[in-house]
């Protein structure tokens, strides 16, 4: 057997359970091409060989005797690096946390492994899941172009599967870290809605912000991890208890009927010719499949955006506090000097900022009580490079607002988007669009992205690796 690495989660599940394939073989496969790549890209912080073997064997018998516990079955995912894994390191990307080894497995976890997934690695992520990785450990590589950024703070979630390690992954995100990865390695990427997703067994960034779900290389396979790890948990009551739907049962229902909503001036307003272009495309494509288009005014304000980060500033304090400034020496130059901002923080500017936020997510649910989707870019310019990120990862510039432009809203909002390849520019890398929902429009969204990509190839697309490209 070979060559199954880019094959579609759904599709290897279903080999799998028809005994075509082996969990083992898939999973010792898949260990073979991170051993012969992942030295240069760097996405795994974690490879669990041992683990992960031993998982997959399992899978294998538990199928045989027919016991399938559903489409993660035997299938192997990546998680980032900030998920408790009982008795393994789970460092966050932080010097700090490099001999922290949890008691037990965060909720998400157990989900995955209760689906019968195959946890192949913990992978790469930013400090803390902040701007910028910790120089003790090593930069992670995209696999389109090493000269270019790959998307933050879940970079190695987001170059696994691009580069055939795993059919999936899970990436955390306060303010685009699913969905800015995603876009930057060409894949489809969910951000539930806040608390549709627990958090238990989570290394925070900023708690109220901060949400959990799939990065894969379809909407189908996205929902199917989604749909694994979904639902309400007792051990993080901020867990919303509304039934989980099938996410999987409507998935090709089309999006006849659905009304989506753009505003041009928010969308497009300065945005590069190639942005706009796969705008145009992504609307031009749901338009034809039946979606009705209108323009709508996005309730979002600058000065409001500003105003509301001290909501951010106030919760990664509390995340660091058992480590800062204590240890203050361990930590990198960007997450230290954010952590010395920070406590300048009034509380009168964190009382404005949850004003501020309740106050966009009034006019945010009226927008939506107009359109079911609204759509916007992934990222707020085309890829940059390293150089053109390094300074303002170091601090010497400040950060390009446009990164997150189109990203954080949706943080402060708790609202659901998924993140969908959608193009490619001049330079041949990938290009990423959003579509966003009122709260709990998952199914809505994951149905749109897979119309979307029956009438589209580009996120059937794959980076082609250097020993690749030589053999």
């Amino acid at each position: 057997m070979s060559g199954v690495h880019y094959d579609s989660l759904l599709s290897v599940a279903g080999r799998i359970r028809r005994g075509e394939l082996t969990s083992a073989a898939v999973t010792a496969e898949l260990l073979d091409r991170i051993a012969r790549h992942d030295g240069r890209l760097n996405s795994a912080l974690l490879v669990l060989t041992g683990d992960a073997m031993a998982q997959a064997r399992q899978a294998d018998a538990e199928i045989a005797a027919g016991n399938w516990r559903g489409p993660l079955h035997g299938v192997p995912l990546g998680i980032k690096d900030l998920l408790w894994t009982k008795g393994l390191p789970t460092t966050a990307g932080m010097d700090v946390l490099r001999d922290f080894r949890p008691e037990e497995d965060a909720t998400v976890v157990a989900r995955l492994k209760q689906a019968g997934a195959v946890i192949i690695a913990k992978l790469h992520m930013t400090e803390g899941a902040t701007f910028n990785h910790h120089p003790v450990f090593p930069q992670p590589v995209n696999p389109w172009s090493a000269a270019h950024w790959t998307g933050v703070s879940s970079s190695g979630s987001g170059i696994a599967p691009a580069a055939g390690f795993c059919f999936g992954a899970i990436g955390s995100d306060t303010g685009g870290s699913i969905r800015m990865p995603s876009a930057a390695n060409n894949l489809t990427g969910i951000k539930p809605t806040w608390g549709r997703v627990s958090r238990h067994g989570v290394i925070h960034l900023a708690e109220s912000l901060d949400h959990l779900g799939p990065m894969a290389r379809s909407a189908a396979d996205a929902a199917a991890i989604l749909q694994a790890i979904a639902g309400w948990d007792p051990k993080d009551t901020t867990t919303l208890t509304d039934p989980v739907p099938d996410y999987l049962a409507q998935i090709d229902g089309g999006v006849s009927g659905l009304t989506l909503g753009i505003d041009w001036t928010f969308a497009a307003g300065g945005m590069a010719d190639e942005i706009v272009a796969s705008l145009e495309n992504t609307r031009a494509v749901l338009e034809r499949l039946g979606v009705t288009v209108r323009e709508v005014a996005f309730p979002w304000d600058e000065q409001e955006m500003a105003d509301s980060r001290t909501l951010f500033g106030a919760e990664i304090a509390l995340a660091h506090e058992a480590w800062f400034p204590a240890q203050a020496e361990r930590y990198g130059a960007w997450l230290r000097g954010t952590l010395q901002d920070v406590g300048q923080i009034r509380g009168v500017d964190v009382a404005r900022g949850h004003m501020l936020r309740e106050r966009f997510r009034g006019r945010l649910r009226a927008m939506f009580a107009e359109v079911d989707l609204v759509l916007v870019p992934a990222l707020g310019r085309p890829l940059p490079t390293w150089a053109e990120i390094e300074p303002m990862a170091q601090g010497e510039v400040p950060m390009d607002a446009d990164l997150m432009r189109f990203t954080s809203p949706f943080n402060l909002a708790g609202s659901p988007t998924i993140t969908l390849p959608a193009g490619f520019g001049a330079d041949g890398l990938p290009m990423g669009v959003q579509l966003a929902g009122a709260w709990l429009a998952e199914p809505t969204l994951i149905r749109a992205g897979a119309a979307f990509q029956r009438e589209t190839d580009f996120h059937a697309r794959h980076p082609e690796l250097e020993t690749e490209k030589s053999a």
